[in-house]
C-alpha cells in the first residue's frame, strides 16, 4: 500500500488541488447557498405537480398536466433508480453539492485524459485547468443548464477510454467506457452526447486508416467490437431514459411534422425547423471572442457603469445623478453581435489559444490531426446560419443532426480540443524541443500574430470590428420610442458604441499581456533560464487566473441566494393566484397572459396550465400554437382545452387581474355530432371556428372505430371527473344511448389506456389534440391509466445492464490487483 501512494503521489496531489479550487470558486455553496438559476426556476415550475405527488404516493408520476396541457414527465424528470449511474452521481454530489459536483467532474475527466495521453501530471493538471475553466463551462453552469455541463465533463473520459481500447487495453479500456458512456448518457443531455459521438466517428476514421498503414486491421477490429460491446451496456444502462425519449421525440417538435411544411428549397421539413435550429448560430467574426473574451461586447446587457460613455451622457443630456444614469447604463446592451443575446463570449484563455497556434505548426503527433478536423468541423457547424455551405449539408442529410437546436453549442468541442493541442504543444517542447527545426522563430512568429492581432484590437478597435450589428437601427428606434426624441436616441447609440469599443480594446490590451507573459514562460524556458517546474508553473497560475477572473464575470458570489429565497421570491403567491387557488375543481386550466405563456413555466407552479416551457413539446401542440394562437388566441380552442381563467393585465394600471370563461368545456363532455376529416391539414382548419361543446372533428383514421349511429345523433347525459391523479383519472357518466366523449385531456397513445367499467377502450383523437371515446349507453365508470410500456421494458434493461457493468467493474478491479500481485512477487 505504502509503495502504491509513492506511484500515485502525485495523481493524489493534484486531485487535492482541485478540490481546493473547487471549494474555493464556490464558497458561497459550503456557506449554505444555492444558485439563482433562469432554467432551474423554470425546471422547478414544470416539476411542481410531480413532486407534489411524490411527496403523497412515495413514486412520481409519469405524466403532469401542469404544462401544455399534459406531457410525459420523464421529459422534466425521472429518478432512474435502477441506473447505477444514479447512485455514482448521487455519492458525489452527497461529499460536493451542485454545482461543485460539476466543475470537479470538468477537472477529473479532463485530467484523466491527458494521463491516458501520457502527459506528465503537472502538465495535465495545467491541461485540466485549461479546459475545465473554459467560459461557457461556467456561463451553462449560472444559466442552469446542469445537464448539458455535466454531460461536458464527462466528454474527455469518453475519449479517453476509447483511446485506452485502441492502445490494447482488454479490460479497462472497454469497461472505462461503458462506465463514463452510460454516466454520459445517465445525466440527459443527448445533444451533448450526439456531439461527442461525432468527434469520435472522426477519431475511429482517423485510427482506421492508421490502422491500414501499420497493416493492423485485426487489431483495429478486434478493440472495436470490445468497444461495441461497451457501447451496447452504456446504452441498456440508460434504457429507463433513450426508450421513453425515443418514443416521444417522434411526437415531439423533434419529430416529424404532422401538417407538411415546405421550406425555400421545396423540401419537406422533418426534425426541427431549421430557422429556429439556426436561432443561435455563431458569428463567423464573433470567433475573435476565443482570444479576446469581451471583443464582442460580453454578455447582452450588464457591463456598464456609471463611468461608461452612456452614463455620462445621460447626466449632462438627460439630467440623471450618477447613481441614476450608472443604473440606467447597466441595461444597455454591450453585445453586438447577431445572436438575439447571450450570457456571454465563447473564450478559451489568449494564452491557450497562443500555444493552440503554435502547436498546429511544431507538434507531430498524430493525434494532431483529429484535434484539427473535429475543431474546423466544429467550427463550421457552429456558423449555423452565417456559413450555411456546411450546415445545411449536415442538417439536410445527418443522421439526427436536425433534431437539435442552438449549432453554436457544439463549440464545446472545440473548447475541449483547443487546449488539449495547447498541451501537447507544451509537451512538445519538454520532450523534443531540440529535434524541432527553427522552433525559435516558429514561436517568435506565433507570438507576432496572436499578440498583434490583440495588440492592433486594443490600439485601433475601429479598423477590425465594426461594433454595430444588423439590427443596429431597430436599436435605435427602440430608443426613440422610449425617450421620444430620435436624436437623443440616435446620440446614446453612438455613445453605447464608445463603450463598446472600450470594452473590446481592454479586454484586447488584457490579452495581450497574457499572450505576452506565456509567450515569456516559453521562450525563458527554451533558453535555459527556469526550469520545466518554474515553467508548468507559471503557465498553471497564469492559465488559472486568466480564466478564473473571465468565469467571475458570469458566475461569481452574488450568483448565490440563501436557500429557498429562490422559492419565496420567484414563486411568491399573486394575489390573482391566491384568487384562482379558491376554485376547488380538481381540474381546470389557466393561461397566463401577462408573461410569455409558451415560453414560460412559472405560472406552472400554482396551476395546470395551458403554457410552459420546454424545449420539446408534442408536434401536435406545436401545430396548435402556430395554427390557433398566431396573432390572436382562439377562444374555441381555449374552451376544448378546459381553459378556465386567463390572468391579463390591466392597462390603465398595469395590475393584473382574473378573466373567468364561462364558455369553458369542462373536463369531458359529449357531442351531437363527429365530423370526419380526410387528414391533418382539413382537422386543424376545421377546429378554427367550431363549437366543441356540440361537434367533434375526427380524423377518418378512427372511422371504423366509432359507431354510425353516435355520429350525427343527439345525446342526452352527464359525464363528469370524479377522481384526479396526473396518472389515473376516473369519470362517471349516465347516457340513455351510445354516446361520443371528448376529454379536455392530451392524446398520447404511447402510454395511455382507457377503462369502461375495466374493460379496455380504444382511445380516439379528436379535435386535433384530444382524448375521446366511443362510449355505451347506461351508468358506467371511465379510467384513464398511464403506463407506458417503454418505461417498463426501459427499467428492466436498465437493472440488468447495470448490474452486468457493477460486475463488469468488479471483475477488472479484481484481475489488476492479482496482476500487481504477479509483478510484485516477481
Amino acid at each position: 500500500m505504502k509503495n502504491w501512494f509513492k506511484v500515485n503521489s502525485a495523481h493524489l496531489i493534484v486531485i487535492a488541488l482541485f478540490i481546493v479550487l473547487v471549494f474555493f470558486y464556490f464558497t458561497p455553496v459550503w456557506q449554505g447557498k444555492t444558485l439563482a438559476q433562469s432554467d432551474v426556476v423554470q425546471a422547478q415550475a414544470g416539476q411542481k405537480e410531480l413532486f407534489d405527488y411524490k411527496a403523497k404516493d412515495g413514486k412520481a408520476p409519469m405524466w403532469t398536466n401542469s404544462m401544455f396541457g399534459g406531457m410525459p414527465t420523464y421529459q422534466i424528470w425521472q429518478a432512474n433508480e435502477n441506473n447505477i449511474g444514479t447512485y455514482l452521481l448521487k455519492a458525489v454530489k452527497f461529499v460536493f453539492p451542485s454545482p461543485m459536483d460539476t466543475v470537479l467532474f470538468y477537472l477529473l475527466g479532463a485530467y484523466f485524459l491527458f494521463s491516458v495521453l501520457r502527459i506528465k501530471p503537472w502538465l495535465a493538471a495545467v491541461g485540466a485547468v485549461a479546459i475545465a475553466f473554459t467560459s461557457y463551462n461556467f456561463i451553462y453552469i449560472e444559466a442552469g443548464h446542469i445537464t448539458r455541463a455535466n454531460a461536458i465533463a464527462f466528454i474527455p473520459p469518453v475519449i479517453a477510454a476509447v483511446i485506452m481500447c485502441y492502445r490494447g487495453s482488454r479490460l479497462w479500456g472497454p469497461v472505462l467506457l461503458a462506465l463514463f458512456l452510460s454516466l454520459e448518457i445517465r445525466v440527459n443531455h443527448l445533444q451533448t452526447t450526439y456531439y461527442l459521438l461525432m468527434a469520435l466517428m472522426v477519431y475511429v476514421i482517423f485510427t482506421l486508416v492508421d490502422a491500414i498503414k501499420q497493416k493492423q486491421l485485426k487489431e483495429f477490429f478486434i478493440a472495436s467490437g470490445r468497444q461495441v460491446i461497451a457501447v451496447i451496456i452504456a446504452l441498456m444502462v440508460n434504457a429507463s431514459i433513450l426508450l421513453p425519449t425515443w418514443e416521444y421525440s417522434k411526437l415531439s417538435t423533434r419529430g416529424h411534422a404532422n401538417i407538411t411544411k415546405v421550406d425555400n428549397n421545396s423540401t419537406k421539413e422533418k426534425g426541427l425547423d431549421k430557422e429556429y435550429a439556426y436561432e443561435w448560430s455563431q458569428g463567423v467574426g464573433e470567433s475573435m471572442t476565443f482570444l479576446i473574451p469581451n471583443a464582442y461586447g460580453g454578455a447582452t446587457g450588464g457591463q456598464l457603469d456609471e463611468k461608461s460613455h452612456v452614463a455620462k451622457f445621460f447626466m449632462e443630456r438627460g439630467g440623471a445623478s450618477a447613481v441614476q444614469a450608472g443604473q440606467m447604463a447597466q441595461g444597455m446592451p454591450t453585445y453586438w453581435g447577431d445572436k438575439r443575446f447571450t450570457s456571454g463570449p465563447w473564450y478559451f484563455g489568449a494564452g491557450v489559444f497562443f500555444l493552440f497556434i503554435l502547436g498546429l505548426v511544431i507538434v507531430k503527433n498524430k493525434f494532431k490531426w483529429w484535434i484539427l478536423t473535429t475543431t474546423v468541423l466544429a467550427l463550421l457547424l457552429s456558423f449555423g446560419k452565417n456559413f450555411t455551405l456546411v450546415s445545411d449539408l449536415f442538417f439536410d442529410y445527418f443522421p439526427m443532426y436536425n433534431k437539435f437546436r442552438a449549432v453554436e453549442s457544439i463549440l464545446i468541442l472545440v473548447s475541449i480540443t483547443v487546449p488539449l493541442m495547447a498541451v501537447m504543444t507544451v509537451n512538445e517542447l519538454l520532450t523534443r524541443a531540440k529535434e524541432i527545426p527553427n522552433l525559435d522563430k516558429k514561436v517568435l512568429y506565433t507570438f507576432a500574430g496572436v499578440g498583434g492581432v490583440c495588440l492592433l484590437i486594443g490600439l485601433l478597435p475601429d479598423l477590425f470590428l465594426n461594433f454595430r450589428n444588423a439590427g443596429h437601427n431597430n436599436l435605435i428606434e427602440s430608443f426613440t420610442q422610449q425617450i421620444g426624441d430620435k436624436s437623443f436616441a440616435t446620440e446614446l447609440a453612438n455613445q453605447l458604441v464608445l463603450d463598446r469599443k472600450d470594452i473590446a480594446s481592454k479586454d484586447a490590451y488584457r490579452s495581450f499581456v497574457i499572450v505576452l507573459l506565456t509567450f515569456g514562460a516559453v521562450w525563458f524556458y527554451l533558453k535555459r533560464k527556469v526550469s520545466e517546474g518554474a515553467l508548468l508553473g507559471t503557465l498553471l497560475v497564469l492559465f488559472l487566473f486568466d480564466l478564473w477572473s473571465v468565469d467571475k464575470r458570469f458566475l461569481n458570489d452574488k450568483s448565490f441566494m440563501e436557500k429557498g429565497a429562490t422559492t419565496q421570491q420567484v414563486f411568491q403567491q399573486r394575489e390573482v393566484d391566491q384568487l384562482i387557488l379558491m376554485d376547488k375543481d380538481p381540474s381546470y386550466r389557466v393561461l397566463d397572459l401577462t408573461t410569455d405563456p409558451f415560453s414560460d413555466a412559472r405560472p406552472s407552479y400554482y396551476h395546470k396550465s395551458l403554457g410552459g416551457y420546454h424545449a420539446a413539446k408534442l408536434m401536435r401542440f406545436q401545430e396548435i400554437l402556430e395554427n390557433q394562437f398566431n396573432g390572436a388566441l382562439n377562444e374555441d380552442v381555449l374552451d376544448m382545452f378546459n381553459v378556465r381563467y386567463l390572468i391579463t393585465t390591466d392597462p390603465q394600471n398595469q395590475s393584473q387581474r382574473i378573466v373567468r370563461r364561462s364558455t369553458a368545456a369542462g373536463n369531458a363532455w359529449f357531442v351531437d355530432k363527429i365530423t370526419f376529416v380526410k387528414g391533418n391539414a382539413e382537422e386543424m382548419q376545421a377546429i378554427s371556428s367550431f363549437d366543441p361543446h356540440k361537434e367533434a372533428f375526427v380524423n377518418q383514421q378512427y372511422q371504423n372505430e366509432i359507431k354510425a349511429k353516435t355520429s350525427s345523433s343527439a345525446t342526452t347525459g352527464e359525464i363528469k371527473l370524479t377522481s384526479y391523479h396526473p396518472d389515473k383519472m376516473q369519470y362517471e357518466y349516465t347516457t340513455t344511448n351510445d354516446a361520443f366523449a371528448v376529454f379536455s385531456e392530451v392524446f398520447y397513445d404511447k402510454g395511455w389506456k382507457a377503462y369502461v367499467d375495466g374493460k379496455e377502450f380504444p382511445i380516439i383523437r379528436a379535435d386535433y389534440l384530444l382524448r375521446a371515446l366511443q362510449l355505451p349507453a347506461g351508468t358506467h365508470k371511465v379510467e384513464f391509466i398511464f403506463d407506458p410500456e417503454s418505461h417498463k421494458m426501459g427499467n428492466l434493461l436498465t437493472l440488468i445492464s447495470s448490474i452486468i457493468l457493477g460486475l463488469g467493474i468488479l471483475a477488472a478491479i479484481y484481475f489488476s490487483f492479482k496482476d500487481t500481485k504477479k509483478e510484485t512477487a516477481a
